[in-house]
């Protein structure tokens, strides 16, 4: 038997399609003579069914279709076969089946239609509330605090609902979906990963602060706390600082902004394929801003470096920019990276509005801050210092600089920029910027085959303990150093680490005192077993380079607080133990020095990390604070009231121990009333204040009975209900008035914050300096030698060997030789068959070279003239050069 053949029955109620009364029905005959009528077009239905009909069933209705004469039929229901009855009412039945088959979407919050005065009357109080949030954050997505839960409205529950995988449903006028409050930080964090720019909306009142004011039947008020993007969540309040999924990964905003340039390089107003670029840089959740202005070509290989190496979560792109800028920018922005992307116009800037802009916020800051304290004077100066700079910057980072403050006043973070940020130029004379080529094709950042961290020259060096650690080791390879003495300090610090690893057995070292007339051994703790220990520690606290930046930002809570400035003092006082302050010791008559660290370097950074002015600042600010109420999150009992201090939270304290008072004395009164003495206060399943009594004493008629038992009724009396409002009411105030002086306690610490920065930026190249030295310890390196500047540039490795791949191959890499020289072989040609190591070889020069600028050992013996001496360029065609520097260029073009 063939295989049947099968009729395809559309969905029921289809709309099926008009026949003409000259029409007939299609024959199954196939001997008639006449052709069959054209067949009118049925739109393909939704949904389809396949039913089969058995032969005998098939040749029955040919059979009948064929005895049966010609005439006109009435239309037939495509599932049953029966006739459709005339429709009655054709826009009743199609409204019906637009019901049936097509329900129509929810109706979502259009933010661009502002709503008429008659559909004002359409929306509940709530509704209303977020209409007019939309409203003025258009291009925010809102989660608005209803009770116990965040609720999204109208597209942003779409959207909530697809990100976050939660169920959306239509209430009253908008589609909605909700989140529970105690889960804020994981939703939050997920939306933003995902690239949107998130608001949460809290509630301006509570209910008993709502039950005594004008607002009595009115909604809760409502309006914008606090706003999150990728580039700001570490800092902000409730969410950051956790460091869940990111780390030590890069957080910047970067805010590009261009000039077009004319064939001679000057500037145009007309569009070209050569710019001049002002880019900005700010990483708010560590105060590290980078700013520059370069041109650029038609690839834009100079932005793309910038891009590449700072690997920013967020992009502010200035308007108008050219096609190829905006492209290259799209495209790193692109569906799989989730950076979030936002335009800004700078037309506002052209006749000199930047500098304004910038120099009103700056003159305002310092302005308040002398206002505030006669004593601030030291640190209105540095801010005098700062705008000094500023007004050094070029024109388009300047425009750059005042679009990424203007972005950055929404969420309440531009005080940073004026009077804690440190900022660092892109073009610096100590430090290379290598391109975008160097970093993808010498894999430094990222491997090829996957782009991950494993396998790249990054990933091999880093060893480093703590997530600032990781940051700053990141930028030291992205940039070596170009001066020599620079260099050499490093390399001093990490031979000195990697040589005490391996130089005494246990915990303490012996010191050897030369001077005097005796010999005199002193027991010291070990040098790297210290810092080891400091930096584990380090480790398994939190981020305190983003800690000490949220609480100068007063995002931080109590808890991270003292969490934060614990750690620095505990590290500290570790580093205390190496007495490198105490240069000279007394032995009885005789004065002689100790030097326990040699390197003028590490001994810097120790006594940076562990500054007495630090440490007595930490002692000062950790005894202000609670510890056990930080730890419960009671802000009532947070802060030490010492001397005068803090006025307004002990005249509120005093306000609520006098409503408790007045509430207990009231037991005194029911005491007499029932003659029982033994009277007191119950509480029963949280509710407090229950006058207990038997079943047969006899009350006045306005107590309030709450509960009962076989033998007692609990009653609350009158009194009793209004002096537990009066508290409720005084307690309250009491945590509004103690978060404000919280707030204040937070922003004395911007006094501390650079002493602070310092000490923690101190720790984090004492990281960077001991990952250095576990590497060359592990991989038996050896330190490069850089010759004098009067010696002519050459490179010498012998037995060179390539970082990465010889810890994938371990011992099967086959060294190389290399030998360069400026009045000799200055160069060479690399030849050899598909697959020969070619490429291996140049990146292998190319990584070693750099290794050696980043103040890195490597598996080799070699000598390297001055620092700035070797740039190496990577061709398509395997060709590897070396370059001169341009002092030698210029010595060269003058002979």
């Amino acid at each position: 038997m063939g295989k049947q053949k099968q009729q395809v029955i559309s969905r029921f109620f289809a709309s099926k399609p008009k026949i003409p009364a000259a029409s007939t029905p299609p024959s199954s005959n196939p001997s008639s003579s006449s052709p069959p009528p054209p067949k009118p077009v049925i739109p393909s239905p939704n949904v389809k069914t396949t039913v089969s009909f058995s032969p005998s069933k098939r040749k029955l209705l040919s059979s009948h279709l064929a005895s049966t004469p010609k005439r006109l039929k009435p239309t037939l229901s495509p599932h049953t076969q029966n006739p459709v009855p005339p429709q009655s009412n054709p826009s009743l039945h199609q409204k019906f089946l637009q019901k049936l088959l097509e329900p129509p979407s929810p109706p979502l919050l259009e933010s661009s239609i502002e709503p008429s005065e008659s559909d004002h009357k359409k929306y509940t109080p709530l509704e209303q509330q977020v209409v007019d949030l939309k409203s003025k954050y258009p291009d925010v997505l809102l989660m608005v605090e209803v009770g116990y839960r965040f609720r999204f409205f109208g597209k942003d529950a779409d959207i909530a609902a697809k990100v976050l995988g939660i169920y959306a449903h239509v209430d009253r006028n908008f589609l909605t979906a909700s989140v529970p409050t105690f889960r804020l930080n994981v939703y939050v964090r997920r939306l933003v990963s995902a690239g949107y720019k998130v608001g949460v909306v809290k509630q301006t009142e509570t209910a008993a602060i709502k039950a005594h004011g004008s607002n009595r039947v009115g909604p809760f008020g409502r309006g914008l706390s606090a706003l999150y993007t990728k580039a700001t969540l570490e800092a902000a309040e409730d969410v950051g600082g956790k460091e869940e999924g990111c780390g030590a990964e890069s957080n910047y905003l970067v805010c590009v902004v261009e000039k077009a340039l004319d064939f001679s390089g000057s500037v145009s107003n007309f569009g070209g394929a050569n710019v001049r670029i002002g880019i900005v840089g700010v990483e708010i959740s560590t105060g590290d801003v980078v700013y520059g202005e370069f041109d650029d070509g038609v690839m834009r290989s100079g932005l793309e470096a910038v891009v590449l190496s700072l690997a920013p979560a967020e992009l502010l792109l200035g308007q108008p920019l050219s096609k190829q800028t905006e492209k290259l920018l799209m495209a790193y922005a692109g569906p799989a990276s989730n950076v979030r992307l936002e335009h800004a116009s700078g037309d506002c800037f052209k006749d000199g509005g930047a500098l304004e802009d910038v120099m009103s916020l700056y003159e305002k800051t310092v302005e308040d801050n002398l206002a505030d304290d006669v004593n601030q004077l030291a640190e209105g100066t540095e801010q005098r210092n700062s705008i000094q700079g500023v007004l050094t910057m070029p024109d388009l980072a300047l425009q750059a600089l005042a679009l990424t403050i203007r972005h950055f006043k929404q969420f309440g973070f531009e005080r940073i920029l004026c009077c804690g940020a440190s900022f660092r130029s892109l073009s610096s004379r100590v430090e290379m910027n290598l391109s975008a080529n160097t970093l993808q094709q010498l894999e430094i950042l990222r491997n090829n085959s996957d782009g991950s961290e494993t396998g790249s020259l990054l990933g091999v060096m880093n060893h480093t303990l703590t997530t600032y650690g990781s940051r700053l080791l990141r930028h030291w390879v992205t940039h070596p150093l170009c001066d020599r003495n620079m260099i050499t300090a490093r390399l001093d610090a990490v031979s000195e680490i990697a040589l005490s690893m391996g130089s005494y057995k246990g915990s303490q070292s012996i010191v050897e005192i030369e001077g005097g007339d005796f010999d005199a051994t002193i027991m010291q703790p070990e040098l790297s077993c210290l810092l080891s220990s400091v930096l584990t520690f380090l480790g398994r606290s939190p981020d305190i380079q983003r800690g000490i930046t949220r609480i100068f930002h007063r995002t931080a809570t109590p808890s991270e607080f003292i969490a934060v400035i614990q750690a620095i003092l505990s590290a500290g006082k570790q580093l205390k133990r190496l007495h490198i302050d105490e240069e000279y010791e007394d032995y009885g008559c005789n004065k002689i020095g100790v030097a326990i660290v040699q390197s003028a370097l590490l001994r810097r950074l120790i006594l940076t990390a562990s500054s007495s002015k630090v440490l007595g600042n930490a002692v000062k600010l950790l005894s202000t604070l609670n510890k056990e109420a930080a730890d419960k999150g009671d802000f009532t009992d947070l802060i030490i009231i010492s001397k005068d201090q803090f006025p307004e939270v002990a005249r509120a304290r005093k306000a609520l121990q006098l409503a408790k008072e007045e509430l207990d004395n009231l037991i005194g009164l029911y005491r007499k009333q029932f003659r029982n003495h033994k009277l007191e206060f119950t509480c029963v399943s949280g509710t407090t204040h229950l006058v207990e009594l038997s079943i047969d004493a006899k009350v006045p008629s306005n107590w309030v009975k709450v509960s009962s038992t076989n033998k007692t009724v609990r009653y609350h009396p009158p009194e009793v209900l209004t002096a537990l409002d009066q508290l409720r009411l005084a307690n309250e105030e009491l945590t509004i008035i103690c978060r404000a002086a919280w707030g204040s306690f937070l922003m004395e610490f911007g006094e501390y914050y650079m002493d602070f920065q310092a000490a923690v930026q101190a720790l984090a190249t004492v990281d960077c300096l001991h990952s250095l030295a576990i590497l060359s310890k592990n991989k038996n390196y050896v330190r490069p030698i850089f010759m004098e500047d009067n010696r002519p540039v050459q490179i010498q490795i012998h037995a060179g060997r390539h970082p990465v791949l010889e810890t994938i191959l371990q011992d099967n890499f086959v060294p190389n030789d290399t030998i360069l020289h400026a009045d000799r072989e200055y160069c060479q040609i690399v030849t050899g068959p598909n697959m020969g190591g070619k490429s291996c070889y140049i990146r292998q020069v190319a990584l070693i070279a750099m290794m050696a600028q980043v103040e890195c050992w490597f598996l080799c013996t070699s000598r390297i003239s001055h620092s700035v001496c070797l740039r190496c360029y990577l061709h398509k065609d395997g060709c590897f050069r070396q370059y001169p520097t341009r002092e030698k260029y210029l010595s060269r073009r003058t002979k």
